[in-house]
């Protein structure tokens, strides 16, 4: 426990205290959490599967596995996902947070991420017994030796808290260089199917982030590669913990023994309502729209404030400045009521920025606005 970090968000007490006393009341927008119902036909499946006596299988079912890779051909683009290579994980959390350790990473290696980035990452690497390492860029690596090498290096795109998203030609830079050097990369790409870049007129559905394992960026070959998804954000599936891993087969299996002797089991009843939400594209879509209005009407709200808004190409948030230390700009926000998070949070990085979250309802979104405009 002496290598953790403080949990951050104990930290934010007083500026929920301040904007909880506002005359109008408190508009939490420091958390992403969804709060918009669980689509019907998630639920449907979940109560067909609600007689459950027995364990369920740490790989998950076939048809679970077989789910995945087809939405990976139908969403994302990315042909030929081996099913052997599909892991249900009890949301993505735990999974980044024990992948060090399922990867055999100990004392010695080298765990690097974006320089503001989910806090979590860096968590994963001291939990190993690993040494995080926060970085702009590979270059930023400098020289490398066999000590200085990363053993895995973890790209998020859509990028938490940023909402900056990553190109084909970047990740495949990413992979070159990875697989030159020996690194596994992970990518969490949960927020890939919440992209706000306009959409090409040719296409009838909006943008989704690349991942990489897409062809384009991987040469056909998905070794030493790991795509982490959640279905929390995009079917408000918070509350049922419904996630995977896939990629390359053979660290799918050494995390497959690891999670066999864990315990680490999706409930069967989870298993199948993701199958059912992987199935369904009409409540992302849908859900998707929601976001995007919440996200035209904060927008208004916080440009008139006097805060840039940076980056934001996609997910659940804006990453906004007023040039000023984080602090400073929670403390006024609480103010008018409105508690965000302190980019802070997220690395040094992020400590004249905050982050504020579109996962409130649309009557809260539309007072914030009015607050901020005020």
């Amino acid at each position: 426990m002496a290598v953790l970090p403080d949990f951050p968000w104990d930290s934010l007490g007083p500026a929920k205290a301040r904007a909880s006393s506002h005359v109008g009341g408190l508009i939490d927008l420091s958390v992403g959490t969804p709060v918009d119902p669980t689509p019907e036909v998630v639920r449907e499946a979940l109560r067909a599967a609600a007689d459950a006596p027995g364990y369920p299988q740490t790989w998950g079912t076939a048809d679970l596995r077989e789910a995945v890779v087809t939405w990976f051909s139908a969403r994302r683009g990315v042909d030929r996902v081996d099913p052997d290579s599909v892991l249900p994980t009890i949301g993505s959390k735990e999974l980044v947070a024990w992948l060090p350790t399922m990867l055999g990473l100990g004392a010695g290696d080298i765990v690097a991420f974006p320089r503001a980035a989910y806090p979590t990452y860096d968590v994963g690497a001291r939990l190993a017994g690993a040494t995080p390492l926060a970085v702009d860029s590979l270059t930023a690596l400098g020289p490398l030796t066999a000590a200085t090498t990363p053993k895995l290096l973890w790209l998020n795109s859509p990028g938490n808290p940023t909402g900056k998203v990553l190109g084909i030609e970047h990740l495949a830079k990413v992979v070159e260089w990875a697989r030159r050097h020996g690194v596994i990369v992970a990518s969490d790409e949960c927020y890939a199917e919440l992209d706000w870049r306009p959409r090409d007129p040719a296409h009838r559905e909006p943008p989704t982030t690349p991942s990489i394992l897409d062809p384009r960026v991987t040469g056909g070959s998905h070794e030493g590669l790991l795509c982490v998804y959640s279905l929390s954000k995009q079917s408000n599936l918070a509350g049922y913990r419904a996630a995977f891993v896939a990629g390359d087969p053979v660290l799918a299996r050494r995390m497959l023994e690891v999670r066999k002797h864990a315990g680490m089991m999706m409930p069967w009843p989870v298993q199948r309502a993701m199958i059912a939400a992987l199935a369904d594209e009409t409540h992302v879509l849908a859900q998707r729209a929601r976001y995007a209005a919440r996200r035209a009407t904060l927008m208004r709200g916080v440009s008139a404030y006097g805060l840039r808004i940076d980056d934001s190409e996609a997910g659940l948030y804006l990453w906004a400045s007023a040039d000023e230390d984080c602090w400073t700009t929670i403390d006024r926000l609480a103010g008018l009521g409105i508690l965000a998070a302190p980019g802070s949070f997220y690395g040094a990085a992020g400590a004249r920025h905050v982050r504020i979250a579109l996962t409130a309802g649309d009557a809260q979104i539309a007072e914030a606005a009015a607050r901020l405009g005020a």
